[in-house]
């Protein structure tokens, strides 16, 4: 404690602590995601991971679309930029099916969407860029988001636990 009494104001006792806690739970890139990091820089997206569509795990989407989503989870990846990657794909009841290669960053609620399967390959997004979720029309981003992939502005612990949040979707108040 006697760090805190050193610091002067509120503000800096609050980054104190979190950078205490990130620490103690694994290093600093776990602070660049739950504080305003001018300085964070993403990493290069690797290619789109291939996806298996007898593995998908359905996205609770809302009730009035026509549209069903799933995601494989052998495609959910987070890096050390704290992005999580992933395969999510779209089907409607006419059989349609389109897949897209998303990345989510918790800790400002964006995402990005950085190439798109037409059933025959890949198609690169040019230029891709980062979107505000709350500010999007199409809703599956943020029920993934909320659903299984965030807590709260940053990842949730593992792969493995967004997994689970997947296969047993609760609406927690973060």
């Amino acid at each position: 404690m006697p760090l805190l009494r050193r610091i002067p104001n509120t503000a800096d006792a609050s980054r104190a602590l979190v950078l205490a806690f990130c620490l103690a739970a694994g290093g600093v890139p776990a602070f660049g995601q739950l504080m305003d990091n001018p300085d964070w820089k993403e990493s290069d997206a690797p290619p789109p991971p291939a996806f298996n569509m007898n593995r998908l795990l359905p996205v609770d989407p809302p009730a009035h679309m026509t549209l069903r989503y799933g995601i494989d989870p052998a495609s959910i990846a987070v890096t050390g930029d704290g992005v999580v990657r992933y395969v999510i794909v779209a089907s409607s009841p006419h059989g349609a099916v389109n897949a897209f290669y998303e990345g989510v960053r918790c800790a400002t609620g964006e995402m990005k969407t950085y190439a798109r399967y037409t059933g025959d390959a890949w198609h690169t997004v040019s230029d891709p860029d980062w979107k505000r979720i709350k500010d999007m029309t199409s809703r599956h981003t943020s029920e993934l988001a909320s659903q299984a992939l965030c807590r709260g502005q940053a990842p949730r612990a593992s792969v493995d636990d967004m997994v689970r949040h997947l296969k047993q979707p609760i609406r927690e108040v973060e």
